[in-house]
């Protein structure tokens, strides 16, 4: 029994970047000896064992040929007899198929280490353009990996259009294509992952909504909101105003659903695309629309929406003009309806006049804007 460090363990490490998740592969086991040795399995597809201790993942040697349709149609077979050099040629990308042995000795068949001082991202073999999941996964690594100078390989390039212009996206699941686009939004390049999906041909297939990125300054408007914020959600919420600009909520609800995005997602892109121009030019709306946008957001019972909402706005505008904002609201919160009732209303009477006196708080102007304890101008 041998056992390898794999994958973007020694990727990143060969890198200098930080290591937070080691694999491992183990040569000439069987399951039988993995359970032996205390390890725990998972899965079903094929042989990989938690570590009883560190709990992380070892797998089995093995080998894969295609067997169907889509990412998950392959036949995969472990066995004591396959090499580590037959194991590291099914996976996707040179820089990915490099291992380590105990010594720190780097076994790399394939040349991952010339393609990372090259700063290429090269797929290890031909069969690379069996699995359309690998589109996404090298538009995912060209986000991750751009500011260091990577690109994608020409000859790569070309096999993930052959899969674009097949049938073989069409099998990926709604699931798969959101994990990987949410990864792509933790990245630190997100739109290098729409850049590449597009020069791929794959961006019109699997995110038809996102097209417009094709343009640059649709492309770099988009990378300069994700410099402003690294949240996910946040950036996602972007990516949304931005393509979709002129969209109805019920088409933003319909690609959210599509894609089973997260409601945390969901929510902030529907409120954004609604409200980020409202909230941009705040101190200039009238009244009614300063209170039409703060009951439509919910913003008295929900104050948190514009914790997450701001990091968008500024993302989505150079200039803002909001100042007036945390004031009214401060305003607002203050202004209690039991403190109305000991005054006599009640009823229909009460929200009438809880109304009224919201309205005149959304009077405060930029100019004269006093602080929360001051008082409201009339």
């Amino acid at each position: 029994m041998q056992i390898y460090l794999v994958g973007g363990a020694v990727r990143d490490q060969l890198l200098g970047l930080a290591v937070y998740d080691r694999d491992w592969v183990v040569i000439g086991a069987t399951p039988e000896q993995m359970l032996k040795e205390g390890f725990q399995p998972v899965g079903q597809d094929f042989p990989v064992f938690i570590h009883p201790k560190t709990g992380e993942e070892y797998a089995l040697a093995r080998t894969e040929r295609k067997s169907g349709k889509g990412y998950t149609g392959f036949t995969y077979h472990a066995s004591p007899e396959i090499t580590l050099e037959q194991d590291l040629m099914r996976r996707d990308l040179t820089i990915n198929a490099m291992a380590m042995d105990d010594t720190g000795q780097i076994i790399d068949p394939y040349q991952g280490q010339r393609d990372l001082e090259l700063r290429l991202l090269r797929h290890v073999s031909s069969a690379f353009s069996e699995d359309p999941l690998r589109v996404l996964r090298v538009a995912r690594f060209a986000a991750r990996l751009a500011p260091l100078g990577f690109t994608v390989a020409a000859e790569t390039l070309a096999l993930m259009q052959t899969l674009s212009a097949g049938d073989e996206l069409d099998h990926l699941t709604p699931e798969r294509v959101w994990k990987e686009l949410e990864r792509a939004l933790s990245e630190a390049s997100p739109a290098t992952f729409f850049q590449v999906m597009a020069d791929a041909d794959a961006l019109e297939k699997l995110l038809p909504e996102c097209q417009s990125l094709q343009n640059p300054d649709q492309l770099n408007r988009f990378s300069r909101a994700c410099e402003k914020t690294d949240q996910p959600f946040q950036r996602f919420a972007c990516l949304l105003s931005i393509c979709l600009s002129s969209a109805s909520q019920h088409e933003i609800t319909g690609l959210c659903d599509r894609l089973r995005s997260p409601n945390t997602f969901r929510d902030l892109a529907l409120l954004c695309h609604q409200y980020h121009k409202a909230l941009a030019s705040f101190d200039s709306l009238s009244p009614s629309q300063r209170l039409q946008t703060i009951q439509g957001l919910d913003l008295l019972r929900r104050p948190q929406r514009i914790a997450d909402l701001m990091p968008c706005i500024k993302a989505l505008h150079q200039n803002i003009h909001c100042d007036t904002l945390p004031i009214i609201l401060d305003k607002m919160g203050r202004l209690q309806p039991r403190q109305l009732m000991s005054q006599g209303f009640s009823g229909a009477a009460l929200g009438a006049e809880l109304e009224k006196r919201r309205l005149e708080i959304c009077r405060l102007s930029p100019a004269t804007k006093d602080t929360p304890d001051g008082p409201t101008p009339r």
